[in-house]
């Protein structure tokens, strides 16, 4: 069993492998999650998608509260690593064991730069597997063929957590049609109705999904999901 918290925004933190995720922490700057503590998430691993500031917020200050390894692009790791903090830097169609399992960056379609704007390296997503589970968190990215390559080269997904807020990344026809891409039945929804750019229809979403064969969770804030 995988358990996930969700802390908004693209924010999950995963317990598996024994060990806990955190993905994209944008938490203390979010009004949406203002009823959570950020000094009580722990973490062994943060992974960061890419650069923007709605994703990697509170990574520093969790990073060296709990001595978690930030896992990222090259030039995100650098970045953090200059700060004083542990990293494992990855690239674009690499992969690594962890202790918790395999972790592979994949392509993202989207741009990336750090809060002081610096280059963030190319913008990416994690698919991760290990005995128990394969999941997929897409980060911020357009609808892209190269999902299509998933299935060929990772484990069977048994959910994926895609972008549905649209603007800024797709919305949720075409994470509709990512979900067909990805050969995933069981989708998670981020980066929705944090701010007025992003707010999404829930219904005309989850239509959209049925319709397609598809569930779609679109998760409430500091809501647990076991998958």
């Amino acid at each position: 069993m995988t358990t996930l918290r969700y802390l908004g925004h693209s924010s999950f933190l995963v317990e598996t492998g024994g060990k806990k995720l955190l993905f994209d922490p944008f938490i203390s700057g979010n009004p949406l999650a203002a009823g959570i503590d950020i000094d009580q998430i722990d973490a062994d691993y943060i992974l960061l998608t890419h650069g923007h500031g709605d994703h990697v917020a509170d990574a520093e200050s969790i990073a060296i509260r709990t001595k978690a390894t930030i896992i990222s692009s090259y030039e995100v790791v650098t970045w953090y690593e200059n700060k004083g903090l542990t990293g494992h830097p990855m690239n674009i169609g690499g992969k690594w064991k962890f202790d918790f399992g395999t972790v592979k960056y994949v392509h993202a379609v989207h741009s990336s730069m750090l809060p002081d704007g610096s280059y963030g390296g190319p913008a990416g997503g994690f698919v991760i597997w290990n005995e128990s589970v394969c999941f997929y968190h897409a980060g911020d990215t357009a609808l892209t063929l190269d999902m299509k390559l998933l299935p060929a080269i990772c484990p069977a997904l048994n959910f994926a957590i895609l972008p549905v807020g649209d603007n800024f990344t797709m919305g949720y026809q075409d994470a509709a049609l990512a979900a067909d891409y990805i050969q995933c039945d069981t989708i998670i929804g981020c980066h929705f109705d944090t701010f007025g750019y992003i707010k999404a229809d829930h219904e005309a979403a989850e239509t959209e999904f049925r319709n397609a064969g598809k569930k779609l969770i679109l998760p409430t804030v500091d809501q647990q999901i076991q998958l």
